[in-house]
């Protein structure tokens, strides 16, 4: 009897031992979690708008981990390496769906948007942004030898099939095409080219620098240019990429504006043609 009495005294005396252990232990661990928190931005991005963002399977021409699996690649992911740097933080980009982009802002489980996205007025209503990091104007992407290629005006895509990305202004100036047959708007890019490759669409609208990225990576695609004064009617929020933010996160939104100041015109221009030039020809 006394023999086993000692047993469970030592048994619970290697139990309390434990559950000591445990509970310091998730303290060292809640600590830590928070000061990486701290040391890391986390970038929100589709990972599927080249040139702008795409997924790829290595690392390849320094592409950047993505948080659960792959790599991301692309002109945002480059701009967001010179921010992460100019902020001192390791870079985390989190792969997220379009829809998705401003609520995880809202919501703190990303701390930027760098997707391509435009601050149009619209979205400044709901998250802030960072002075332009990028602009571009509007082009369509259309099958190369089809009757739409030489179109110049808007007017010469009567009775096209058009779409654009759901959620984007994009989609909206299709309006202004007269006779135009405005198809449902599309999820994500790598989705119109499909549907525009089988013959769906005759036409999506795109910015200029995924209608480069797309001709490069499928040669029966061609890009319409507008002439002067024949396109689309826009703002330049409408067109310009901005970094997205929480609304009143002015300190982080005035450090990235400095840091975007040290980026002159030339070198922005020169990571979109490499971007261009890197793209997947097929995403992940």
């Amino acid at each position: 009897m006394k023999k086993r009495t000692i047993f469970i005294f030592v048994v619970l005396m290697v139990a309390a031992m434990v559950l000591a252990g445990c509970g310091g232990g998730s303290s060292d661990s809640g600590d830590k979690a928070t000061a990486d928190k701290g040391d890391v931005l986390r970038v929100g991005m589709e990972c599927g708008y080249p040139p702008f963002n795409w997924t790829q399977v290595d690392d390849s021409n320094k592409a950047v981990a993505i948080d659960g699996g792959n790599y991301a690649g692309g002109y945002d992911v480059e701009i967001a390496k010179l921010i992460a740097d100019g902020l001192g933080k390791e870079l985390v980009i989190v792969k997220t769906a379009w829809d998705g982009l401003t609520p995880a802002v809202q919501s703190d489980t990303i701390d930027v948007i760098m997707a391509g996205m435009s601050p149009t007025a619209e979205r400044k209503e709901t998250i802030d942004f960072s002075d332009y990091y990028y602009h571009s104007d509007l082009v369509m992407v259309v099958k190369k030898g089809g009757p739409f290629e030489n179109a110049k005006s808007l007017e010469d895509f009567k009775d096209a099939k058009v779409t654009g990305q759901l959620n984007t202004f994009h989609y909206s100036v299709i309006d202004q095409i007269p006779g135009v047959v405005k198809e449902q708007a599309m999820e994500d890019f790598p989705a119109m080219r499909v549907a525009l490759q089988s013959g769906m669409i005759d036409a999506y609208v795109s910015e200029r620098p995924e209608g480069i990225s797309a001709t490069a990576a499928n040669d029966e695609f061609a890009m319409v240019i507008f002439d002067e004064g024949k396109g689309f009617e826009y703002t330049t929020d409408d067109s310009a990429i901005s970094v997205g933010l929480k609304k009143g996160n002015d300190e982080l939104r005035e450090k990235i504006n400095e840091i975007l100041k040290t980026i002159p015109e030339e070198k922005r221009q020169e990571i979109m043609e490499a971007a261009i030039k890197n793209q997947p020809s097929e995403q992940e």
